[in-house]
């Protein structure tokens, strides 16, 4: 089982909407993730914007890939470049740190996932 960024096993990041990268619920990551979407990110209409400026709209439905379309106060597990990118620009959601894979920390600092904890 995957553990997460606290040394614990992985916890669900949403099943509503359904997230992850293999739409199981878990910000898990596997070979084919080429975007490593590890990070369990706490969905902001500020971050929703900076997304949206950098070309990946996460607001608007694509049912094509199973894609809800997001609204503040969702869940949803983040590329973990996106999540460092929206950080450094200071427009990064908040995390869940039981969610957030523990691969996220080959990307993004420790310190800074803790700082943005949603818990």
């Amino acid at each position: 089982m995957a553990a997460n960024v606290i040394g614990t096993r992985l916890e669900g990041c949403s099943e509503e909407p359904i997230t992850g990268f293999y739409r199981d619920g878990l910000c898990n990551t596997g070979a084919n993730d080429t975007g490593t979407h590890v990070v369990c990110a706490e969905m902001t209409d500020e971050f929703l914007e900076f997304t949206a400026s950098k070309g990946n709209d996460l607001s608007t439905p694509r049912p094509e890939f199973r894609f809800p379309g997001l609204t503040a106060g969702d869940r949803w597990c983040l590329c973990a470049m996106r999540w460092e990118e929206a950080r450094r620009a200071g427009a990064a959601p908040r995390v869940v740190l039981g969610a957030t894979h523990i691969g996220a920390l080959e990307f993004v600092d420790e310190a800074h996932l803790r700082e943005h904890a949603a818990e």
